[in-house]
């Protein structure tokens, strides 16, 4: 049986988790937590670039060993880990290098939860402030940097992982990749929950599965301690919306600088 594989590459703190959990239900579904697959197909690039003057004098050999190198080490790589027929790979890198997977998965289905990102920083600054124990190597008393929510939120922007997903989510709208993912808005999507997964069945093409939003089972398991304090990947039972409180969190000021700054996310995706 050939095994076919999707993509879920969102945005940070926007609902990938349970997202990933909520497709795990489906019976003929494996789904991955946050995974190395592209770090490996990233590391055989490097390997291909390096090595091609030496190897090989035809390029185009050389080119075609590295595509299928990789497209059957990923078929090679979902066999080991299920036999289930369907594998949904989370990674928000997946996006990042899109014409490098369609150039080894032709037309990969990738589905991309976004959220209002005022939303985003609000729920980082929140751990933030529930940690205190720990140190994030972030703020500098001395240089007076990163000891205000503002600067807080100045520094998440330019930095991994949030800074980051958003520049190449502008760039793969700029080269037009975009028009081949699945956008969920995280807002949308606790709301009207059913008609957003028959939307990704019918984009992935495979039969629909009707859910139980009241009884969603943690499916992925995450190491949290590699990430924290942000990198909390539990989940809750029952699938719902609180109520944003990024006003309160973050303030009225550093609220309307985040929506000045990133005019192109809130237009496009229609946020007010």
């Amino acid at each position: 049986m050939e095994q076919r594989i999707f993509f879920n590459s969102s945005l940070p703190r926007a609902g990938s988790t349970v997202l990933s959990n909520i497709i795990g239900h489906h019976p003929n579904f494996y789904v991955s937590p946050t995974s190395g697959l592209i770090d490996l197909i990233l590391g055989s690039r490097i390997g291909y670039n390096e090595d091609r003057t030496t190897n090989y004098t035809n390029t185009e050999i050389w080119k075609k060993g590295f595509i299928n190198f990789n497209r059957y080490g990923l078929a090679g790589f979902m066999n080991a880990v299920s036999d289930k027929p369907y594998y949904l790979d989370k990674n928000r890198l997946w996006g990042a290098y899109y014409p490098l997977l369609n150039m080894i998965v032709p037309n990969p289905r990738v589905v991309f939860m976004v959220r209002d990102l005022r939303a985003i920083y609000a729920s980082m600054e929140k751990k933030f402030r529930e940690n205190p124990d720990i140190d994030t190597k972030e703020m500098d008393n001395a240089r007076m940097t990163n000891i205000t929510t503002g600067q807080r939120v100045s520094t998440w922007s330019q930095t991994q992982p949030t800074g980051y997903a958003l520049v190449k989510l502008r760039q793969a709208m700029l080269e037009k990749h975009t028009d081949n993912f699945l956008f969920f808005r995280y807002e949308d999507f606790c709301q009207y929950p059913d008609q957003h997964m028959q939307k990704l069945y019918e984009f992935f093409e495979v039969e629909y599965f009707q859910h139980d939003w009241n009884n969603i089972q943690q499916i992925t398991s995450e190491d949290d301690d590699q990430h924290a304090p942000y990198g909390d990947h539990k989940i809750r039972q029952k699938l719902e919306r609180k109520p944003d409180d990024f006003q309160e969190i973050l303030g009225d000021y550093t609220c309307d600088r985040i929506v000045s700054e990133n005019k192109w996310f809130y237009d496009y995706f229609r946020y007010n």
